[in-house]
């Protein structure tokens, strides 16, 4: 059985629920419905049987996270707040997430560099101590900047044990082709857009067995997070990221520049973080307007120096050059964790 905890209005509802995320109808069979267990104080406990979706992501999603509930206008409250994951349902992460704080930086602008210039800036971010590089959202394969030699050009310049992770979102019947090319031209990761792709290219990319980490970028949670009535809590949505196969997961930051609240990012590295039977923790990585000016509070912020990423964006190039903003930022990271040693 799954456990699901939704804060309901009208209390009433909750047996609604049930039947919408599972049989429909009240005299659908037993073996496939869905039940409330406990339901107190706007909340209610519900548990499916897992052989209703078993491990196939977009079946759990459309029932669990955005199934028919949402449009029910006799919800003024629907929102899933937290699940009990069945140990094995699903893969989790191929790698383990390391016992420090990593500092990452995204190549920008966003749009329109030829590959030489994608690999230029690449190669100044690894000069300041970047341990991983990844291409914008945004970023997929134009003709300006195809993908194969962008990646190609980026591999040759970066020194050993830093990471480029090109984005390989795209069509859905080649993303895996795709995802493998770029590894054979030196790609020492991947990066898909999970929401627009679909969660299930995660658990694709992770089965595939590419031998290299997934980084699962989170453009389009929003949409089932940020709206705290109807919808999806952050931390849910970034513990089923980790569970479907994603080794880095994004979990916005603490500088006030994207929609969590502090304790809603702190909750989402928990969820990184969390054992669930043999799925492994994954690294949970602090974005959105994270530059070298704050790269010590945020790693303060988040309680932890373990499995954690900062992710350096536009701040990157605010000032002298993105070398000297990574190369500050990792700084700020060392001492901080030197004075937390202390």
């Amino acid at each position: 059985m799954l456990r699901a905890i939704y804060e309901i209005d009208p209390p009433e509802a909750a047996e609604t629920l049930a039947l919408i995320e599972s049989v429909g109808r009240a005299d659908g069979p037993s073996k496939a419905r869905a039940r409330v267990v406990d339901h107190a104080d706007g909340r209610a406990l519900l548990e499916f049987p897992v052989t209703n979706f078993g491990a196939d992501v977009t079946l759990l999603v459309s029932s669990l996270l955005a199934g028919e509930w949402a449009d029910a206008a006799l919800f003024s409250r629907c929102r899933l707040v937290g699940v009990e994951w069945p140990a094995g349902l699903l893969p989790g992460p191929a790698f383990d997430a390391p016992e420090k704080v990593l500092v990452g930086a995204i190549v920008k602008p966003s749009l329109g560099l030829s590959p030489a210039e994608v690999a230029a800036t690449a190669k100044q971010l690894a000069a300041g101590g970047a341990d991983l590089i990844k291409d914008d959202e945004l970023l997929g394969d134009p003709p300006w900047c195809p993908l194969d030699e962008r990646v190609s050009a980026v591999a040759a310049v970066l020194p050993n044990g830093v990471r480029y992770a090109p984005n390989v979102s795209g069509p859905v019947d080649s993303l895996l082709e795709r995802a493998a090319r770029v590894v054979e031209l030196g790609a020492g990761a991947v990066m898909v857009n999970a929401f627009a792709q679909g969660l299930d290219s995660l658990r694709a990319l992770r089965e595939a067995e590419l031998g290299v980490p997934v980084f699962a970028h989170r453009v389009g949670a929003a949409l089932w997070a940020r709206n705290r009535t109807i919808g999806v809590a952050p931390d849910v949505i970034a513990e089923l990221t980790r569970l479907c196969g994603a080794d880095f997961v994004q979990v916005g930051s603490f500088t006030g520049t994207v929609y969590d609240t502090p304790e809603e990012v702190r909750a989402q590295i928990v969820a990184c973080h969390r054992v669930t039977g043999t799925a492994r923790r994954c690294v949970a990585v602090v974005g959105g307007g994270v530059g070298p000016d704050n790269a010590a509070e945020q790693v303060a912020a988040a309680r932890t120096r373990s499995g954690v990423m900062l992710l350096l964006g536009s701040a990157a190039y605010s000032g002298e050059s993105p070398e000297a903003a990574v190369a500050a930022a990792v700084a700020g990271v060392r001492e901080n964790s030197a004075a937390a040693s202390a």
